[in-house]
């Protein structure tokens, strides 16, 4: 059986990789983790990781065949994407993975097609009956209102306007600006929940941890919480269509009357997902055991409530680099 597995776009995921390397290891202790990066010679995460790989961009029009022939050479038996660029085309490519008996842990292409854009996301929260910001009319704008490209990432190019004085011709005529209902931070607290859907698209465990601090879109400082929102997830989207392994649900919510405004679903790893590691959702392992092991992935919740993480900067070090 083929029990390597290979992560995509490693970058600065170190964290994310020490774990997969831990929980690999401690069931097959001669199996490796493996890394692909654009430049993974000035990644930390590719340096870290048992062995790692070049490979093209994945708007290349060769990035699959390549991914493949990494597979076949090194026994690949699980591949974790973890950049949203990546997801649409390999859940496009999947059966060709499925062909070779490689498990590519990535979502169907329909739910990934209604988390990349932002538009259709709100449809998919309609759906699910989810309470979501309310568009604004960018011609009769009500203030204050925030602002966000339909098909952004990473936090980038997100405004809050406060007045009529800070709206300009740019967010008027920017074809990818969606208009929305601002949320009072003073009243709503942001959080990210690290889900796990199982081979038959239901949630197996969830933990939602505030953002305290973000930096560069990423959680920066962070806390686990055991509240609401679980018992909110688990209602509304207890079973997802083409949901598989970690999902990355971002929402408001306000403690004093447990209201909750979903604004985002990222179908993927989280950058922020390590805390929940720590926690004790332990997912590497469970992909694991569900697909290298054939176990039945059922609802857990044994995980730390109250875990503070509070990041800061390591380093990496290469010795006689050229």
């Amino acid at each position: 059986m083929k029990t390597n597995i290979l992560i995509t776009s490693a970058g600065q995921r170190v964290s994310l990789v020490k774990a997969f390397k831990t929980e690999l290891k401690k069931k097959f202790p001669d199996s490796k983790v493996i890394t692909v990066d654009l430049c993974p010679e000035l990644s930390p995460a590719c340096r870290i990781s048992d062995l790692y790989y070049k490979i093209c961009r994945v708007s290349n029009e060769n990035y699959i065949s390549e991914l493949l022939e990494i597979c076949r050479k090194e026994n690949i038996g699980m591949i974790i994407p973890t950049i949203d660029t990546e997801l649409r085309i390999l859940s496009e490519n999947k059966s060709i993975f499925d062909i070779e008996n490689i498990q590519l842990i990535v979502s169907g292409n329909g739910f990934i097609k209604h988390c990349r854009d932002k538009r259709e996301l709100n449809d998919f929260f309609k759906t699910y009956d989810m309470r979501f910001p309310q568009p604004v009319d960018k011609h009769r704008p009500t203030f204050p209102l925030f602002i966000k490209p339909y098909d952004g990432s990473l936090s980038k190019d997100i405004y809050i306007i406060k007045d009529a004085t800070q709206l300009t011709d740019f967010h008027i005529n920017h074809p990818k600006f969606m208009f929305m209902e601002y949320v009072d931070p003073d009243f709503y607290k942001e959080y990210t929940i690290d889900c796990y859907y199982n081979k038959n698209n239901t949630l197996s465990c969830a933990v939602p941890r505030q953002r305290i601090s973000v930096r560069s879109g990423e959680i920066h400082k962070g806390i686990t919480a055991k509240n609401h929102i679980i018992d909110y997830l688990k209602e509304k989207v207890n079973m997802i269509p083409g949901a598989i392994g970690c999902i990355t649900f971002q929402l408001f919510y306000n403690k004093e009357n447990d209201d909750i405004i979903a604004i985002e679903i990222n179908p993927r790893f989280g950058g922020g997902y390590p805390l929940s590691y720590e926690a004790g959702a332990n997912y590497p392992k469970m992909l694991i055991e569900e697909y290298f092991e054939n176990q039945v992935i059922d609802y857990r919740d044994d995980w730390e409530d109250k875990l503070l993480m509070l990041r800061y900067d390591a380093e990496v070090l290469v010795r006689n680099y050229e």
